[in-house]
């Protein structure tokens, strides 16, 4: 019986050490990505990568840290789902070397109209929510600056707080709360400043959409989504092909026509 066994563990090891490890040099490109909009944007490269003789699969995440880990691991050949400032603080805290190759798109905070009016015609006082962690508090500040509503100590670029506002003709209420919860309680402030992301997955309406982030501003270059793969593999072909596929025309004009605003093609 005990000979049984160990034979028996034997052939599990053997079965999983002969397993199939994936490799970035084979004829499948696997990329992980979270599923609005980024795995909708790859799946428009399934007919230029399959034509180039790759098989291709998308692995969707939910996540944000099982991505890079998976990366990390070789179990994906890239993924897309995040911006620069995200994957250099990821690869300081893991200990891992993870690069990026190409940026893609930009979301823009956008400011939407709740019980106030428009912005030709703002009240005094109006109430704002924005959100409250560092990053995009700074974004949503220069985003009301841009729309001439408050003055910003321009220096603090985008570690900005509301501490930074230099001048508040109007004497707006600028009010922080959790990002994902701006959407559901836009009903209850005059106006808010909403990420993209959270825009597109509340089903909030483009008609209460006032204004946007410039795309040429500080954060759309700072904060555009980027396609990543472990550092070494830049230049393998299966990247290369996905750069191609990604670059092509069709995907700025799918993203400009899709998304209405909420996500914008990088130029």
């Amino acid at each position: 019986m005990k000979k049984l066994l160990i034979a028996i563990c034997l052939v599990c090891l053997l079965t999983v050490g002969c397993a199939k490890k994936n490799s970035i040099d084979d004829k499948k490109l696997i990329v992980g990505a979270t599923t609005t909009p980024h795995a909708e944007i790859l799946e428009l490269c399934r007919s230029y990568i399959e034509a180039a003789g790759y098989e291709f699969e998308i692995v969707e995440y939910t996540d944000y840290v099982l991505p890079n880990l998976s990366l990390w691991n070789g179990d994906l050949d890239a993924n897309f789902f995040q911006h620069q400032p995200y994957l250099t603080q990821f690869n300081e805290s893991n200990h891992t070397q993870l690069s990026s190759v190409l940026a893609v798109h930009f979301e823009p905070l956008g400011l939407y109209r709740g019980l106030g009016e428009p912005l030709a015609t703002i009240a005094e006082g109006s109430r704002i929510a924005i959100p409250n962690d560092a990053t995009n508090c700074a974004r949503a500040l220069h985003l009301l600056s841009q729309l001439g509503l408050i003055d910003i100590n321009t220096s603090k670029g985008l570690l900005a707080t509301e501490n930074d506002i230099t001048s508040n003709p109007k004497n707006l209420q600028v009010i922080a709360l959790e990002a994902a919860s701006i959407p559901s309680q836009l009903v209850g402030f005059d106006y808010g400043v909403i990420n993209g992301n959270y825009a597109l997955s509340s089903g909030i309406s483009l008609t209460s959409l006032l204004a946007t982030e410039n795309p040429e501003s500080l954060a759309a270059d700072t904060y555009a989504n980027i396609v990543a793969v472990k550092t070494g593999n830049e230049n393998k072909e299966a990247i290369l092909i996905l750069i191609e596929a990604l670059t092509q025309e069709l995907i700025a004009e799918y993203i400009l026509t899709t998304y209405h605003g909420l996500v914008l093609p990088v130029e």
